[in-house]
């Protein structure tokens, strides 16, 4: 989904880091049309662009540091009971449960940085956002509702994420870092595909607005982009 589109009005400069080459011209077009979007080049497998990555936003931000990163990037390797190898499952888990946790631990003193200027919880003070999925629930993969997306790669790799999150939260709270999991929907993205009920703009609006509105309340959370809590 490109979050580009639409502004979190953290700081007047917000970097937007994507890894697929498919929305560099859509983002291009926005960075023309609005001077605070900055592309900045992130292939979120390879431990060296991360790195390089945090320094460039690093540069950006100066000493204000990172109010708000989103881990957005994600990807769907399809693969059933039959069809699942461990290859499968590992290019599933680097791209959606290790990136989160390596980009965050890039950017963390970034985080630190802008949080230690403000109080209480929230994206006006620096805060973690890891796009999951209700897919990830363990809890509402049962009975009629474990019958469709028997996606093995898919499902584990967001439950860890989820269980990443938890555990960045523990850690992150001393620092006065929010960090929660949020499902955006089933969005019509490539994705998603054309079945999917919510528009990107439906699942951006929502998306932002419970973003601007976390508090200490939900930090370590797992929320639908509604707002309302999700099944562990």
């Amino acid at each position: 989904m490109d979050f580009g589109a639409r502004r979190l009005r953290v700081r007047d400069l917000l970097p937007a880091c994507f890894i697929t080459v498919f929305f560099i011209g859509e983002l291009q077009k926005l960075a023309e049309r609005h001077p605070n979007i900055h592309i900045i080049t992130l292939d979120v497998v390879s431990q060296e662009s991360i790195e390089k990555a945090a320094q460039d936003v690093d540069l950006l931000v100066q000493e204000l540091g990172l109010n708000c990163l989103i881990n957005n990037a994600g990807i769907n390797v399809v693969a059933n009971f039959e069809t699942v190898t461990a290859e499968k499952m590992l290019e599933n888990f680097h791209t959606n449960s290790v990136a989160p946790l390596m980009i965050t631990k890039a950017l963390l003193p970034l985080l630190k940085r802008a949080a230690a200027k403000g109080t209480g919880m929230g994206i006006h003070r620096a805060a973690v956002i890891n796009m999951t999925s209700l897919l990830g629930s363990v809890e509402l993969n049962w009975g009629d509702r474990a019958k469709n997306f028997k996606w093995y790669p898919y499902r584990t790799s967001k439950s860890a994420l989820n269980m990443v999150t938890r555990c960045m939260a523990v850690d992150l709270e001393a620092d006065g870092i929010l960090c929660m999991g949020l499902h955006p929907g089933w969005v019509r993205t490539d994705m998603g595909g054309p079945e999917a009920p919510l528009s990107p703009e439906e699942s951006i609006s929502s998306v932002l607005s419970v973003i601007g509105g976390l508090t200490e309340k939900d930090h370590g959370s797992f929320l639908h982009y509604t707002g309302e809590p999700l099944p562990w």
